[in-house]
């Protein structure tokens, strides 16, 4: 993995990215949670590009200038249908579109929330697994993308994501150690 993970507590509309990801409907019609707050910190040119683009599929992501955020184009990732929910595999889709529209844009860093685990209802820490996965994964590949945030929205979703990362570390270090021990070490 070349790239880094960071996480961070804050407002997503607020960081200084190539992309931010839009925890997004497939209407991309921004309305609440992290939509709004892109909506109204980049204005009104965002939902008239989104409008422009029209309906994706649930699963899909699209990408939109920022208007006046400090990134430079918003990708929406589409985790549920307008007023629907969230579930792992549309989660897992939108998330992983999006990491690729931000390799195809050139994207040297990318800046996410906890993608359906607001109004769309994905358990947090199932939320925190599947996209931490899908961000080691893409980092493993060919990608542009040097680092991946995720800037969680109060401090519990930051300590779950901060738990999720660790345990996972946690985890690949072990089996490090195990493949050492079996390999012919001590």
């Amino acid at each position: 993995m070349t790239g880094r993970i960071v996480l961070r507590e804050g407002d997503l509309a607020a960081e200084r990215a190539d992309a931010i990801v839009n925890a997004a409907n497939s209407a991309l019609v921004l309305g609440a949670g992290v939509a709004g707050a892109i909506a109204a910190r980049g204005g009104s040119e965002i939902q008239a590009e989104c409008d422009r683009h029209g309906p994706i599929a649930v699963g899909e992501a699209a990408i939109t200038g920022a208007g006046r955020l400090a990134a430079r184009h918003v990708i929406h990732a589409a985790s549920m249908p307008p007023g629907g929910q969230a579930s792992e595999e549309s989660v897992r889709s939108s998330f992983r579109r999006a990491l690729a529209l931000a390799r195809e844009h050139g994207c040297r860093t990318l800046a996410a929330p906890a993608i359906g685990a607001g109004i769309a209802g994905f358990p947090l820490r199932r939320c925190a697994e599947v996209l931490l996965e899908e961000a080691r994964a893409h980092l493993d590949g060919e990608t542009s993308l040097e680092e991946i945030r995720f800037v969680l929205f109060g401090e519990p979703a930051y300590r779950i994501f901060e738990q999720v990362s660790d345990a996972a570390r946690i985890a690949a270090q072990m089996a490090r150690l195990a493949e050492r021990r079996g390999g012919g070490g001590a």
